[in-house]
């Protein structure tokens, strides 16, 4: 997917691809070699999310713009891409030529921001897990016990069972199991 949409992009007569990278932490470096304007990322990478990596790019490059283009049109997402310094967030089922102009856009200091998961964020509220919530929920979910856990996130088993317990009631759900996997699908984690 990356190869082609490079290549697509590539064909615009105002849109050059310098460079590309199949692994999130190879992005910033990538960045800081080619100073890119615009940079295109995914959310889901082996090694640095997109996320993680369009902070960095934040604080490392800042002249570089981060258009995010992913499958997951999670309005959890779209927040956080917003918090660590994204310039857009776009789906990828949309037509390259859209993709064409929305870089085009994001270069010139505009917002993008596909508008059905821009109405869906705005209606589906804040992320309601705090950040200590969302930090015993990943480290549970490699089925880690909660001694484990306590011992991984040097927290005494008592304040990791509260975590667990506060992010199972704001996640409406049975367990931390399900609490995890909503989390995820609402793109809170």
């Amino acid at each position: 997917m990356r190869g082609a949409l490079a290549l697509l992009l590539g064909m615009e007569p105002d849109i050059e691809v310098v460079a590309q990278v199949s692994a999130g932490d190879a992005i910033v470096d990538a960045a800081l070699t080619h100073r890119p304007d615009v940079a295109l990322l995914d959310i889901e990478l082996p090694g640095l999310s997109g996320l993680d990596a369009a902070a960095e790019l934040r604080d490392q490059v800042p002249d570089c713009r981060v258009l995010i283009l992913t499958t997951f049109g999670r309005p959890g997402y779209l927040r956080r891409a917003m918090e660590a310094g994204a310039a857009g967030f776009l789906v990828k089922d949309g037509p390259v030529e859209e993709l064409a102009v929305a870089v085009r856009r994001v270069l010139t200091g505009e917002t993008v921001i596909d508008p059905a998961l821009a109405a869906a964020a705005l209606s589906a509220g804040p992320n309601p897990l705090t950040a200590r919530e969302r930090e015993v929920l990943n480290a549970s979910s490699d089925g880690a016990t909660v001694a484990d856990v306590s011992a991984r996130l040097h927290l005494s088993e008592s304040t990791v069972r509260n975590y667990l317990s506060s992010a199972i009631g704001k996640t409406g759900t049975r367990n931390r199991t399900e609490a995890l996997r909503e989390a995820r699908q609402q793109g809170w984690l």
